[in-house]
């Protein structure tokens, strides 16, 4: 016999979010769900993993638009349950979480019975901002949340103030990226139980670490995705994705669609108070309405969000510069976007090869000066690799607004061995290249074990069925042929299963490397010291610095401070080099001063081969090879001092 259901519109629910499970305490659980192709939806419930019952179930009640709702007196959290349609019972397109996987019952899930320790958490500064991208399965060798939770407070003090955590929707198998996550709403069972991702950003958040989600709104994964059994509009007939169907925001029924993804957004700043949001490749997010959907995404979350400030960051390989303009403005009101320029200038200028997507890149000093000016290399040239102009102009945004790195999840394993940065080149030039993205304008990013120059690669690794792991294999394969050093029968042979478990579990952090690697450990460390003391590093704004050649691989940052307090940042990604005379102002001390050298990454406790003025005393500029140095202003005291000596004698 059905249960009896109380059948409420939207506005009369009290509802948190519009659509999914809901538990109200003593009345039950209240279910809403989107699914115009049942002309009947119920609500099969079970209890301590038993079998679902098709007798023990609740006839929702329909609403305008193909909505079906309704309270079950009986369903309490902690039950299973699926969503009977007329075609078959299935999970729900918003369960809160998946037990069993993917293809499993959906589980009622209580978000109140979780105690936040966080209220007076106000959330993340743009301020000196340093983020660090972590994948919770192979961050840790237990790969859960729990065990991630444990090295909060090492991270902080390493001096990372924003976790970037790779997408946690639920997807199928037992390893993964997460990029082909099907439950959206429901964190994958594989890292823990909702409430222990709720621990992590809780403790997170009381040692000063914000945390913001990877999501992925520009295509679902292949298995385990159930969205047309309930509805044939949630997908594009308009647009199509490079990895398959791309999302209906912008044809017929599409508001549905677009209230699925906006709740999404607040639903993970508002119940699991994550801080922001990464947003995968929104180049690939088709919307040709009025008010783009991801202009709708930042606001909603933003509203989410309460009192606390949120983040977002959007990866765009076009590098459109209006996703970080206010929405006002025309803009999406983002905060931040991947600045894949400065990482492809930097793998030139470590590696010395430019092929493939690196072909419009030479790694030299002019690359570096203009990335630290004016973020994006390409603001609307042509750019051969694609054989269009690529990029619109950005003059107009901050610094902060680019976020730069030279490791990221796809660069580190877009490649043979997916080697990290002090395997790729001469340790010198590693260490060089790490001062000018910490110290250097822009937000750094680390990832996960770089900062200890960790020896696990980080490989593309998935779990799929037969079939589709045949398919992804393949297609991998193909991306990597771009790639004329690995476009061999030598190296495709050589090319890592994504399916072999060994795969995953070589990408696992060695977090004991963080004491074996100490000279790679102690200079982030010092460098990331320097970012957050220095009066003018990791604050520069356009207009308080510049920058100048001083050889085709050599350059220097000037930081213009008050008081002649300035700073220079002098860096050399090739040969030792005398400029001599020196006729470029930048390198100028301050009236009445000179430079003195107080950082260089050829300290030997870094692994370097030994500290050498930059400035002689005759005034001639002498650049180690692939080292970086930082200069302060300070008074001629020695020299004060002689010319007292002489003159007495």
């Amino acid at each position: 016999m059905n249960s009896e259901v109380e059948s409420r519109s939207a506005e009369g629910s009290e509802r948190r979010f519009p659509i999914g499970a809901e538990c109200r305490g003593s009345e039950g659980t209240h279910f809403r769900v989107w699914a115009p192709r049942s002309k009947t939806v119920s609500i099969l419930l079970s209890e301590d993993g038993g079998e679902l019952e098709k007798g023990r179930g609740c006839k929702l009640t329909p609403e305008p638009n193909g909505y079906f709702s309704g309270l079950m007196s009986e369903a309490r959290a902690g039950m299973d349950y699926k969503i009977q349609l007329d075609q078959g019972a299935f999970p729900d397109p918003a369960s809160r979480f998946q037990p069993d996987g993917p293809h499993g019952a959906s589980r009622i899930v209580e978000p109140a019975r979780f105690a936040w320790s966080d209220r007076d958490w106000r959330g993340p500064t743009v301020d000196r901002q340093v983020i660090y991208e972590l994948h919770v399965g192979t961050f840790t060798p237990e790969g859960t949340w729990r065990a991630a939770a444990e090295q909060l407070s090492t991270l902080a003090e390493l001096g990372v103030t924003t976790l970037e955590m790779m997408p946690v929707a639920d997807f199928p198998g037992r390893y993964g990226w997460g990029y082909d996550g099907v439950n959206l709403f429901a964190p994958t069972r594989l890292y823990g139980e909702p409430d222990d991702l709720r621990y992590f950003i809780d403790r997170a958040h009381a040692v000063g670490l914000a945390v913001i989600l990877d999501v992925v709104y520009n295509h679902l994964g292949p298995d385990g995705n159930y969205l047309t059994e309930f509805s044939g509009d949630y997908f594009s007939k308009r647009h199509k994705s490079e990895w398959g169907e791309a999302l209906n925001f912008d044809a017929e029924n599409n508001g549905p669609v677009r209230e699925f993804f906006i709740t999404n957004a607040a639903y993970w700043i508002a119940e699991f108070h994550f801080d922001g949001l990464r947003l995968d490749a929104t180049q690939q997010i088709f919307d040709d309405s009025p008010r783009h959907v991801l202009a709708e995404i930042t606001m909603a979350a933003r509203k989410a969000a309460g009192g606390r400030t949120v983040y977002f960051v959007g990866e765009n390989e076009p590098q459109h510069a209006r996703l970080v303009r206010s929405v006002e403005a025309g803009g999406y009101g983002l905060d931040g976007l991947w600045n894949d320029d400065f990482h492809h200038s930097a793998i030139v200028a470590l590696t010395g090869r430019n092929e493939a997507y690196y072909s419009d890149y030479r790694g030299v000093a002019q690359e570096f000066i203009s990335a630290a000016k004016w973020g994006y290399l390409y603001q609307g040239q042509h750019y051969t690799w694609q054989k269009a102009r690529r990029g619109t102009p950005s003059f107009d945004l901050r610094t902060t607004n680019f976020v730069t790195f030279v490791e990221n999840h796809d660069q580190v394993a877009n490649s043979l061995w997916g080697r990290r940065l002090f395997d790729l080149g001469n340790a010198g030039r590693s260490r060089a290249l790490t001062a000018l993205l910490l110290l250097g304008p822009g937000t750094p990013m680390l990832f996960q074990g770089q900062e200890f120059a960790a020896s696990s690669p980080f490989l593309y690794f998935a779990d799929h069925n037969p079939e589709l792991a045949r398919k992804v294999a393949e297609g991998r394969a193909e991306f990597l042929r771009q790639f004329p050093s690995i476009n061999s029968p030598e190296a495709a042979a050589r090319l890592p299963n994504p399916e072999d478990e060994s795969t995953f579990r070589r990408c696992k952090l060695n977090l004991a490397e963080r004491d074996e690697h100490h000279e790679a450990y102690q200079l982030h460390r010092d460098l990331l010291a320097l970012r957050k003391s220095d009066p003018l590093l990791g604050k520069a704004e356009r207009g308080t610095y510049d920058g100048a050649v001083l050889g085709e691989r050599a350059f220097v940052l000037r930081f213009f401070g008050r008081s002649q307090d300035d700073r220079l940042v002098v860096v050399n990604f090739g040969p030792a080099l005398q400029f001599n005379p020196a006729p470029e102002p930048l390198l100028a001390p301050p009236d009445d001063l000179r430079w003195e050298l107080t950082w260089s990454s050829e300290d030997p406790q870094y692994g370097g081969n030994g500290i050498t003025p930059v400035e002689t005393e005759e005034g001639v500029w002498a650049i180690p090879a692939d080292a970086a140095a930082l200069l302060v202003p300070k008074p001629f005291k020695a020299s004060h001092e002689s010319s007292e000596s002489s003159a007495e004698n």
